[in-house]
């Protein structure tokens, strides 16, 4: 079956991860002593880093290709799957355009915290992006115990959960010097899974049949 512009607008989600990983990775070269085990990956984005540019360069695709990504997802999945499912995905994609507008608006000042307004304003923008992204995937993990039209949504928001947790839990336990190990965990889960919405939609999971007929089946 021919996809739809819809549909392989979906793949962006993979092109922001790329290019979100490209950054985490190479980033770092620019960055004279950067520590990648113990340091946070904001810290390659400060704005007095000497990576920034770099980072600025290996991301450009980053941001605006997962709000693409999720905005298209949130178009194809109208009318289709459950309820539960919609409003688990509509969340997320609030959590990714917080995250694109928050994150540029108010980038730290400088490696670590320096208590400035800028920072706190990061801080807040953070809180709110671990909130919204805790709320919704809980909502699809939900859905998809609840239908098994909507599992493999499910199965998806559970390892970004999981791996969120990992990043959560690990940074308050490891020695500082692992810091920068357990926080990638979590700062790769909301793109991982940005890009598996975007392979289900591309795929086919978010088109065709309706609530109705999914709720039949199950």
């Amino acid at each position: 079956m021919k996809k739809t512009l819809i549909q392989k607008l979906g793949l962006l989600g993979g092109v922001s991860f790329l290019s979100y990983t490209a950054a985490v990775v190479f980033a770092p070269l620019a960055y004279p002593g950067y520590n990648w085990m113990a340091q946070a990956v904001s810290d390659l984005s400060a704005a007095n880093a000497p990576s920034l540019a770099l980072w600025n360069q290996l991301s450009a695709l980053y941001n605006a290709c997962e709000v693409v990504c999720a905005t298209v997802v949130c178009i194809g999945i109208q009318g289709k799957k459950t309820r539960l499912l919609r409003t688990g995905v509509y969340l997320f994609a609030v959590m990714e355009w917080v995250s694109a507008v928050g994150y540029r608006m108010f980038p730290l000042t400088d490696s670590g915290y320096a208590g400035t307004f800028q920072d706190v304003m990061h801080m807040a923008v953070t809180a709110l992006v671990v909130l919204l992204s805790i709320v919704s995937l809980t909502v699809i993990i939900t859905a998809g115990a609840k239908n098994k039209a909507c599992r493999s949504y499910g199965m998806c928001a559970a390892v970004a959960l999981s791996m969120m947790l990992v990043g959560a839990v690990g940074m308050k336990l490891v020695p500082p010097q692992y810091f920068g190990v357990v926080e990638r965990f979590s700062v790769f889960a909301a793109t991982g899974f940005n890009a598996a919405l975007g392979i289900h939609l591309f795929r086919g999971k978010a088109v065709g049949e309706t609530q109705n007929d999914q709720e039949e089946k199950a």
